[in-house]
């Protein structure tokens, strides 16, 4: 242990902002939920109606009539997962992925992407159920964020696709190749049953390839809802400004900094915001030439 508390890493968690994390959180946390309800399941079988209508209502249904009364599915089954190798793997994932894309086109980008993908995937997903004549008059239920999180993959992959990773540690693998095989392993899995959750694997990973195309012709599909994001969040911007500011005692004025280190501490600051919620590519040539000068002298 390095002294540092939970706490303390929550907070410093928090302050990073970043939305790959919350989003990794928030489906931990509710996978905790369900979890800690199949275990006093075990002891009781009181307990198993809650988890019933926990999963029920977080779900998304394929029939139509259950889709009317419970709409939210197309939004809580992709923050829902209740096996552990399924979390597991989808949130590993995703963390790489997610930190990759957000490191490239923005913090801001990362929820609207996530929402998409999922959605389409899905959509997908019901519709499967809905036309296919084998599927039809069948409730289907589907949880997880593997829709979401091949968003990611392929958007990542499509982004920079001779980006070459270690894979498992034994050897180097470009993210083209890495995407192109796992679609393929989604697309003969089909064979084998779970085809409405293939095919919103699938969705997802077409809208990642497709946002990614249709965003380097000048066209963010995630537009829409980064305006409504931030209008949501000036709200509570403002909100916190008026509120009543807490007395701080001044500074000790004994040490003594030179204006240019307040000058370079500040501008690395605003390049550092800059990057975490538009991406690096959102630098000019000048402020990446400073900021490679900066990096060169320490």
């Amino acid at each position: 242990m390095n002294g540092t508390s939970i706490k303390t890493e929550l907070r410093n968690w928090i302050r990073q902002e970043n939305m790959v994390t919350y989003l990794i959180v928030t489906n931990i946390a509710i996978f905790f939920l369900l979890g800690i309800i199949r275990l006093v399941a075990l002891a009781s079988d009181s307990a198993n109606p809650v988890f019933v209508f926990l999963y029920d209502n977080l779900a998304l249904h394929s029939s139509p009539d259950q889709l009317l009364m419970k709409p939210w599915g197309f939004i809580s089954y992709m923050f829902t997962h209740y096996m552990v190798l399924h979390v597991l793997f989808n949130l590993m994932v995703f963390f790489f992925f997610g930190n990759l894309f957000r490191s490239d086109l923005g913090n801001r980008r990362v929820l609207p992407l996530y929402l998409l993908g999922g959605l389409v995937g899905g959509i997908l997903y019901v519709a499967v159920y809905n036309l296919l004549p084998s599927y039809r008059g069948i409730d289907g239920t589907m949880v997880g964020a593997s829709a979401a999180v091949m968003t990611f993959l392929v958007a990542s992959s499509t982004l920079m696709p001779n980006l070459e990773i270690a894979l498992f540690g034994i050897f180097n693998i470009r993210l083209k190749w890495l995407a192109i095989a796992l679609v393929l392993i989604d697309v003969f899995s089909m064979a084998d049953g779970n085809l409405g959750g293939l095919i919103s694997h699938l969705g997802g990973a077409a809208f990642g390839y497709g946002y990614i195309r249709i965003l380097q012709q000048g066209t963010d599909l995630c537009g829409p809802l980064i305006a409504l994001f931030d209008k949501v969040k000036g709200i509570f911007t403002r909100r916190e400004a008026r509120a009543p500011k807490k007395f701080k005692p001044k500074k000790s004025p004994l040490r003594v900094v030179r204006n240019n280190e307040v000058a370079i501490g500040t501008r690395l600051d605003e390049l550092l915001d800059k990057i975490n919620e538009k991406g690096y590519e959102s630098l000019t040539s000048e402020e990446k030439n400073w900021l490679k000068k900066y990096s060169d002298e320490k």
